[in-house]
């Protein structure tokens, strides 16, 4: 019997390890200091951190499937102080089933995917109390938040270049129903990636559904990128819409300096001024660490031409990845 037991034993072992996978850890860390001015929004030169951890582990199984499990620990990353934990997700994936991805949180649906500005998302700065402590805050972008316990799917290869996915966030309650969306990603022209998303907003009210489309654009050649987006928020009513449009020029200095220059302008439903917003970036790259400057003009961040709604914004960030 003890025989036959440590003989089980020995094979169970060899099972563990055949399947066995890695762990691995990364980490990002930044050193900020940024101020904000204007007729009304005059604040002091504000110093800050960033932090996160990010656990990544995984292995292939015996049938060939891939699975991979990430947890993240960031600090304040949903705005408050001791919310140290953030994204984490579990990924299966195989050349014949493709990948799909469930997020307990940090997800993306098909839209937050692809709707990233090519200019930055410049409005982002500007939108919080928080952030510009005094003065007038600007409007927000409306987007398909994927919620947690969301699915992403991405599909097996079809054709060189082409990238087809879809996501689900599964209903969250009596009142509202599952949001389901679908896009894809071209890439098979030298230089030049066109995406293009759309997903579901189902909040329960006729007047706050509807759709939520991404669209964005940009072709590289020799050292000059050039890039257009474009995301739409349509619901039942037009004053919870939103649209944001921009464009943007980058310039490859060499392999650690590069130069940019972008434009957003973001329209609110029921207002007739839209919120104008550029940017000019710098960023350095040596190693792990880039060190980034931005100078950045808000025009009529609260979708009127009142005089307090045009400010300025400057930043200075040293970027460290390990």
């Amino acid at each position: 019997m003890k025989k036959v037991g440590l003989t089980a034993l020995a094979a169970s072992l060899v099972s563990f390890s055949a399947n066995a996978g890695e762990l691995t850890v990364s980490g990002a860390a930044s050193l900020n200091v940024s101020q904000y001015s204007g007729e009304k929004a005059n604040t002091p030169k504000t110093f800050s951190m960033g932090d996160q951890i990010t656990f990544s582990g995984g292995g292939e199984l015996d049938n060939g499937m891939n699975v991979s499990l990430s947890f993240t620990i960031d600090d304040g990353d949903n705005g408050t102080a001791g919310s140290e934990f953030d994204a984490h997700s579990i990924t299966v994936s195989s050349e014949t089933m493709g990948t799909l991805t469930l997020a307990g949180e940090g997800g993306s649906s098909a839209t937050t995917s692809v709707d990233g500005s090519v200019a930055g998302d410049i409005w982002d700065g500007f939108d919080g109390a928080g952030t510009v402590s005094t003065g007038i805050t600007g409007a927000a972008l409306a987007d398909s938040d994927p919620g947690n316990e969301s699915i992403f799917y991405t599909l097996p290869s079809m054709m060189d270049g082409l990238s087809v996915f879809a996501s689900l966030n599964p209903q969250e309650s009596a009142v509202n129903e599952t949001e389901t969306g679908y896009g894809a990603t071209y890439t098979g022209v030298d230089g030049l990636s066109i995406s293009y998303a759309t997903t579901d907003i189902e909040s329960g009210t006729t007047a706050t559904s509807g759709d939520n489309t991404a669209l964005k654009a940009t072709y590289a050649y020799g050292p000059v990128t050039v890039g257009y987006s474009k995301a739409d928020h349509d619901t039942g009513t037009s004053s919870s819409d939103t649209e944001l449009t921009a464009w943007n020029v980058a310039y490859t200095v060499s392999d650690e300096l590069s130069i940019s220059y972008g434009a957003e302008e973001l329209s609110v439903g029921g207002t007739t001024t839209d919120a104008e917003y550029s940017a000019l970036v710098v960023a350095y790259t040596s190693g792990g660490m880039t060190l980034t400057g931005k100078m950045e003009e808000a025009e009529n961040v609260d979708n009127t031409t009142s005089s307090a709604a045009d400010q300025e914004f400057w930043g200075l960030t040293a970027a460290f990845a390990f």
